[in-house]
């Protein structure tokens, strides 16, 4: 019998339009950088979202890392209690354009969806 194994689903995911608008962020700063995706205490639900590049040699050991066709998207351990299963999408809307969380975690957000509570 043949084992079929089912790729893993990644910890945050990203939409199409939120990798193509990072990898073209990550271009204007000419480096091969990777994405660090967190939370800090803060905001106007208590907890919000951070997101900065970052250099690969940076990636602790313990990070949870989300591999985008060669792109990595790392996450610190603590944070990823908070954001696991959290979808990051890109709007350019003229109004709430911009990046967009989905957390399945958040019990409420806050109205810019920058911050939330659990």
């Amino acid at each position: 019998m043949t084992e079929v194994i089912t790729p893993k689903k990644p910890s945050i995911q990203m939409t199409d339009n939120a990798l193509q608008h990072v990898l073209a962020l990550r271009e204007k700063q000419g480096k091969d950088l990777c994405l660090r995706v967190g939370v800090r205490q803060g905001g106007c639900s208590g907890m919000s979202y951070v997101m900065d590049f970052e250099d690969p040699s940076q990636i602790r050991e313990d990070d949870e890392i989300c591999d985008y066709g060669g792109f990595k998207l790392v996450c610190d351990r603590k944070s990823m209690l908070y954001v696991y299963g959290l979808v990051l999408d890109y709007s350019d809307a003229m109004i709430g354009g911009g990046f967009q969380f989905t957390n399945p975690n958040a019990a409420q957000s806050c109205g810019c969806g920058k911050s939330f509570a659990v």
